[in-house]
């Protein structure tokens, strides 16, 4: 019983241990699902903007998406050029919302703006209510939290690999089966399958030999790539029926 003990306390450590990757999970995907980029009309810029509910906002003409992988990150809006034509904006719960100014050219343009500094007339009367709202110094970063959720990618994965490389070898599929599905599955998902599957740092068997032995490295690329594609066909289909809100466009186009 004396001899037990500390592997009871280990295992309850290692079973916090689990539970802590899973809630940097849950706060990393929270976290990007609630502030990603959704798309409004132009009438939802200038009532917020009306309302003072603008808390910082941002031109561009592309969004890049490459800060969003491979798990968790942020869309930054970026710029080449004029102001424009993309006007996004966080409001007081955190949420960003973007309008494409080109699609609305029949706005009232007062002068007091210098029209060649943005592009269109949709930017410019955009311009215009952001001048008359007295918002023109909340122009900055629309995503404060955006390294500490990509830091919540790096943690897991950091824990991850470091169980992978220096822990027990797997039960059910080679280090390298996991290490391919992790970086490869997106969203993360492949942490949450390798922990629900492997039950990581927890007493098992001996890893399995013989030619139904562990999953090869070479499966994992292949399930990998299959998640990723069949991941987009899935997010794509399910935006069509549930909608921007439920389910955000990654590119943000």
């Amino acid at each position: 019983m004396i001899d037990g003990k500390p592997a009871v306390r280990g295992g309850r450590r290692w079973a916090a241990l689990r539970l802590g990757i899973v809630a940097l999970w849950l706060f990393g995907a929270g976290i990007a699902w609630w502030t990603a980029p959704r798309q409004h009309d132009y009438e939802a810029a200038t009532t917020d903007l009306a309302s003072g509910r603008v808390v910082a906002y941002q031109w561009g003409d592309r969004w890049d998406a490459n800060q969003r992988r491979p798990w968790f990150g942020t869309s930054d809006l970026e710029s080449s050029g004029a102001l424009g034509p993309f006007f996004a904006w966080r409001t007081p719960d955190g949420r960003i919302r973007w309008t494409d100014t080109t699609n609305f050219d029949q706005v009232t343009l007062t002068g007091a703006i210098d029209r060649s500094a943005y592009a269109g007339p949709g930017a410019v009367g955009l311009a215009q209510q952001v001048q008359a709202a007295g918002l023109e110094g909340r122009s900055g970063v629309l995503q404060p939290l955006g390294q500490v959720v990509g830091g919540t990618g790096l943690a897991a994965a950091a824990i991850t690999f470091g169980v992978l490389l220096a822990g027990p070898a797997p039960v059910l599929g080679t280090r390298w089966f996991w290490f391919w599905l992790v970086c490869l599955v997106p969203f993360g998902l492949g942490i949450l399958a390798w922990l629900a599957r492997e039950h990581p740092w927890a007493p098992s068997a001996s890893p399995r030999t013989g030619p139904g032995g562990r999953d090869s490295g070479v499966l994992g690329v292949a399930v990998g790539v299959a998640a990723t594609i069949l991941g987009s066909i899935l997010s794509l289909m399910l935006g069509q029926l549930l909608g921007d809100w439920w389910v955000p466009r990654l590119n943000a186009e």
